[in-house]
């Protein structure tokens, strides 16, 4: 095996994570909960994690996904910009993190379409 030397950037995506929340303003979005479609992609020093191949050492995608599903799940926002704004405002909450992208899909929003959806990103 070759051994690869220096700062190692990690890429992880967590892709499609789909929930359900009160999304909209109208009044059946707002009585009912729709589906919404969450991709995270993000990047971090995980130079430590493959040096030490130890857990602690590594970005815990497992929590992160944790908080979203606790902020996201049965709760409600007016709009898709504010939603994906505190879903990445979750994910810049861990130091570790570099950069971020979070896009959120609304699937059958618009008719005719699969679904809307917003993307924002953020960086240290």
């Amino acid at each position: 095996m070759t051994d690869v030397t220096g700062n190692h950037q990690a890429r992880v995506r967590i892709k499609d994570l789909l929930l359900r929340a009160y999304i909209g303003i109208k009044e059946e979005e707002i009585n009912n909960q729709q589906d919404v479609l969450i991709n995270v992609c993000l990047t971090y020093d995980a130079t430590d994690a493959i040096n030490e191949n130890e857990i602690s050492a590594a970005l815990n995608y497992r929590t992160i996904t944790k908080q979203i599903i606790h902020h996201v799940d049965g709760n409600r926002f007016a709009l898709l910009e504010r939603l994906t704004h505190e879903v990445l405002s979750i994910v810049m909450e861990h130091t570790a993190v570099q950069w971020a992208q979070v896009e959120i899909d609304k699937p059958h929003a618009l008719r005719y379409a699969e679904s809307v959806s917003v993307c924002l990103e953020a960086h240290r």
